[in-house]
């Protein structure tokens, strides 16, 4: 899972990433997650890569995040 782009096609911020990385002539391998979604454990690896918690890398203005009511503040 190391030295890869993690790549959302339809996010302004992805599409600029990737195209800044291309422009400097940094070839790394692209995953489009959505078309290929990670298991959990190389989220977790990931998680533990940046440092992070989850609900911090987890796009939490989509519509579906909402839908499943993941929100950590829901009473």
């Amino acid at each position: 899972m190391r030295d890869c782009i993690l790549h959302n096609p339809r996010c302004s911020k992805s599409r600029e990433t990737l195209k800044l990385l291309q422009d400097r002539g940094i070839d790394l391998p692209v995953i489009e997650y959505l078309q290929h979604p990670l298991k959990a454990a190389e989220l977790r690896e990931i998680c533990k890569l940046l440092g992070k918690k989850p609900l911090e890398i987890v796009r939490t203005k989509e519509a579906l995040f909402s839908e499943l009511d993941l929100s950590t503040d829901n009473g």
